[in-house]
């Protein structure tokens, strides 16, 4: 499945899908975020199971960030059924994502 970019008009719709869904919390200017960014993207290209992966610019979309208490980027949440199951704050591993997501198995 592709990487999303979500705002905060389509984060709710991604979030009201009732589906496992991995969320990059980032800004343009943040070095670490730059780092995670192609793990994300590279990820979302290798999850078929129907898990939603995508980002949300908090410059951009600061309600989104407000909501989830995002204080530090990058963050990465896991959602299932639109609940906060996992998080991890700071730059991150590949194999760190894949276990945040097994989490909300």
């Amino acid at each position: 499945m592709a990487l999303q970019h979500w705002t905060e008009a389509t984060f709710q719709q991604a979030e009201e899908q009732g589906v496992t869904a991995l969320v990059d919390f980032y800004a343009d200017w943040c070095g670490p975020c730059k780092m995670l960014g192609p793990i994300v993207e590279q990820l979302a290209g290798e999850i078929t199971d129907g898990t939603l992966i995508g980002k949300v610019n908090i410059d951009e979309n600061p309600a989104v960030a407000q909501k989830f208490r995002v204080m530090s980027i990058p963050t990465v949440v896991v959602l299932k059924d639109g609940k906060e199951v996992a998080r991890s704050v700071g730059f991150t591993s590949k194999d760190k994502l894949v276990s945040l997501l097994a989490q909300a198995k």
